[in-house]
């Protein structure tokens, strides 16, 4: 049973839909968030919660005083736009953040540490993606990811902590980040514009931010030895499938058109969850069609553009 929690990165997509997952579980969350972070209200009102404001650089300023925790979860990852993700020297610095992460975690007595890896660890894979995978990663940032998910395996050995990677692919949902296929199709939508997509052949995963949150709570409480996971869904199917599921869910108000198929197919994803959901006895409950029904409910009631 995991009673103290903390997240790093809390105010993030999955972050938030944790500490959601927790509060239902009555596990008290301590929520490590940036200094003078502007997301703060994205974070759950509950007695269960609490927050503190620190830096990633400045981790290992945060110490005992914390009191003792049972699972640190590691969402947090500086530099994620499209502008500084292949940023060698960037992406570099979050090696030593994950690093510092899991001294933290020492600290606090955590007997488990969990960290957020990504589907950009594997690079192109051709053919379903088993966790085991051999990794090519292309950018700085799947480059950082994986180097981190070794490091601090190795960290955690050494200090005697359970190590889980989760590898994440498509999440999706409401906290949404900018410049996803769904967060565009969404924008567009709303603004009464035509979206433009690409063939969408190739095969794509969509997980819903809810289900990731209790994906995650579940491999702090019901793994018991280190192992790298996908978190994915077990939904995947050519990207145009979900495109047109899209449209029936947003009706005649969402217009799009497809490009013209090209003689190659471009590199999709097809995730492995086999041993994910058979270790943490979960499927995840969340259809594709009802995911865009309450993304599209905020995106109308939403003040964004």
């Amino acid at each position: 049973m995991m009673r103290k929690a903390v997240v790093t990165g809390a105010t993030s997509m999955i972050g938030v839909a944790l500490v959601e997952e927790c509060i239902r579980n009555d596990t008290e969350v301590l929520a490590v968030v940036r200094n003078g972070s502007q997301k703060l209200g994205k974070l759950p009102k509950s007695k269960l919660v609490s927050v503190v404001e620190c830096d990633l650089e400045n981790l290992d300023a945060l110490g005992t005083e914390l009191g003792v925790h049972d699972t640190f979860y590691h969402f947090a990852w500086s530099n994620t736009s499209k502008e500084t993700r292949d940023d060698p020297i960037l992406q570099y610095e979050n090696i030593g953040y994950t690093l510092d992460a899991v001294k933290l975690a020492a600290r606090l007595k955590c007997h488990t540490f969990i960290g957020a890896g990504s589907q950009a660890e594997y690079g192109f894979v051709d053919g379903r993606i088993l966790p085991d995978a051999q990794v090519k990663p292309l950018m700085a940032y799947g480059i950082a990811k994986f180097a981190a998910g070794q490091l601090s395996c190795k960290l955690c050995d050494a200090l005697g902590m359970v190590h889980v990677w989760g590898r994440v692919f498509s999440v999706y949902g409401i906290n949404d980040n900018e410049g996803t296929m769904i967060k565009y199709a969404l924008q567009q939508y709303k603004n009464g514009r035509v979206a433009h997509f690409s063939a969408g052949l190739q095969k794509w995963n969509y997980l819903f931010e809810g289900d990731a949150g209790r994906i995650f709570y579940l491999l702090g409480v019901r793994v018991k030895a280190s192992k790298v996971y996908n978190i994915a869904s077990l939904d995947t199917r050519p990207l145009c499938e979900y495109i047109q599921e899209i449209k029936s869910v947003l009706g005649e108000q969402f217009q799009y058109d497809l490009a013209d198929p090209s003689d190659s197919l471009p590199f999709g994803i097809d995730p492995d969850t086999l041993s994910l959901f058979g270790d943490i006895d979960y499927i995840p409950q969340m259809s594709f069609s009802e995911g865009m029904r309450i993304c599209m409910n905020h995106c109308t009631t939403n003040k964004e553009k």
